[in-house]
Formats: C-alpha cells, structure tokens, sequence
C-alpha cells in the first residue's frame, strides 16, 4: 500500500492478473481471460446524494439531465420531450412481457439528481442513498473536482471481485448466503412483483449491506456504476443495447457508449441476473436513470 489514502474513504486495491469475464451467463462477459491492473484506491461507496449536492453547490455545475436539448441530437423523437428530464422507472401493474423497456421506462420531464422521480420528488432525507440520474460526463465532472477519475471496466471488475477468484457474486458463489439477499437486488418477478426481502424497494443508503474483501460497498445491486471504457464485445465489435438498459429519448447509434457494471436494485434473476462482478451492460453517455450512479477512484503517481 503506497501510504495513507489520498481521500477519506478509500481503499486500496493491489494489483495484479485475475480472470476477466464469465463464460457462464451472458455473451458479452466471455470469455474469461487473464488481465493485469496496477493498484489503485477506491471509494468505499458510492458518491451520494449529499455529497452531489456540495459539488454543485460549490461549483454550480448543471447537469445533462438540466440542460435544454438539441432537436439534432434526437431526431426520432417526440418533440414534447425535447426538455429537460430523464428516463424514470415505472412499476408494470401485473405481468408484463420482457421484451420492450418502454413498458416500465418513462422519460419524465424535469427528473433530474434532485428530483429522481420527477417534479414532486426529492432526494431530502436521502443524503445517504447513491445519487442518480447523472450521465456519464457529469460524473466525470464529479470526479475531476475531487481530484479523481472514474475507473475501469477491469480496475471496477478487479475491486468487486474482492479477492474471490472467479466467484459467481461479490460475496461467493451461493445468491442468499445464510438465506439472506447479500446486496439490494429485485426479488420477485421483474417489472411487476417486487417482494423486497432485502427491505427495498428503489435504491437504498449506501453501505446498508456488508462490503466485500476489500472493504467495498455495493458492489453488487443499488445502482449501476460508470466505468471509462466504451462498451464493445471481446472480438471487437461494438456493442449493442443490454436488457434493462434504456434508450434516451429513443436514440440508438448518435452517443458512443460506455460499459456500466455491478447491476441493481430493478435486476432480478427472470430478466437481468447482472448483479455479478463479471456483468456488464452499455449505456450512452447521454443517458440518465434513476438505476445509474459512480464512485472514483485515485491512481498513484
């Protein structure tokens, strides 16, 4: 460990080779392959509401989500929706068939990181649950004020894994270790039944669950988490949109894309069983949800 921890928080990550990937769930996660990282510190949790709102407060930056649209971005688009806003979940009201994200996204004008849900929602009382509702560049922004980076796809895959190789989850290869949920996951049938049994339903305060073997939080569930790297398969082709990842105001090819990992609160094992450190997904840089947020990391010299 290269001394004290540069930021309150944080842990360090040593480096080294581990094994990539899984060859036992989705396409996009094979295969598993030997990859190097050197060490690195990482936040503990992820960046929180609170902690947001000092950003802002200091440096009175907008986010994406804030900002007026440009009709030339979104040509395909409804024009009533071409206002600020973002892409909020919405509970289906009995079974619903997996096959259109539509059924249980909306874009909500005025949905942004202080109003997650839309206009009448708020995050006060919620200082400790992740912020959300952040596209990619603000959370770079984020970020670069305090003196750090987002990581990569493999320094995140590296830093979940916690020192269990090739474990199925973060904590081990059984899903409810002593028949307890191990992170905030959707148990029931997704997008209708939510049973709760980790006692959620929507995101949860950071570090509600026990972390990992490097001392990390919600590596698994709450909230996906941006990483650097542009989302591709591993023969090189670029990749295409995952299962719960949704499309800003139905753009498909204008924004590059970027891996998100760690899964969250609306993964559930019959449509997204993606709460794995392996798991991946891509998302545009454009895009905001009410299930995607960050932490940072710090890398020496």
């Amino acid at each position: 460990m290269p001394g004290p921890p540069p930021a309150q928080d944080m842990a360090w990550i040593p480096g080294g080779t581990f094994l990539m990937g899984s060859d036992d769930f989705y396409p996009e996660e094979r295969p598993v392959r030997g990859v190097a990282v050197d060490g690195f510190w990482m936040d503990m949790k992820m960046v929180t509401a609170a902690q947001f709102r000092r950003f802002v407060r200091e440096t009175g930056y907008v986010t994406l989500a804030e900002r007026p649209l440009d009709p030339a971005d979104y040509p395909d688009a409804d024009a009533a929706l071409l206002v600020p806003g973002s892409l909020v979940f919405r509970k289906a009201p009995g079974p619903t068939p997996l096959v259109d994200v539509r059924a249980w996204w909306e874009y909500v004008p005025g949905a942004s990181w202080k109003r997650p849900g839309g206009p009448g929602t708020t995050i006060n009382g919620r200082d400790h649950h992740p912020v959300v509702q952040v596209a990619y560049e603000d959370a770079e922004a984020y970020a670069a004020w305090g003196g750090k980076e987002l990581p990569t796809e493999a320094e995140w895959e590296r830093a979940a894994r916690g020192r269990l190789e090739g474990a199925r989850f973060v904590w081990g290869d059984e899903e409810f270790p002593d028949g307890a949920p191990a992170a905030n996951t959707w148990q029931g049938r997704f997008p209708w039944e939510n049973l709760k049994l980790d006692g959620y339903e929507g995101t949860s305060p950071v570090a509600s669950f026990a972390p990992n073997g490097y001392g990390l939080f919600d590596m698994a569930g709450n909230v996906w988490e941006w990483t650097v790297d542009a989302f591709t398969t591993h023969d090189g082709v670029e990749g295409k949109r995952a299962c719960c990842a949704p499309q800003h105001l139905g753009t498909a090819d204008k924004f590059p894309r970027k891996v998100i990992k760690g899964g969250s609160h609306l993964c559930a094992p019959n449509y997204c069983l993606r709460y794995r450190p392996a798991a991946r997904q891509s998302e545009t840089i454009d895009t905001s949800t009410g299930h995607i947020g960050f932490r940072c990391v710090v890398r020496p010299g």
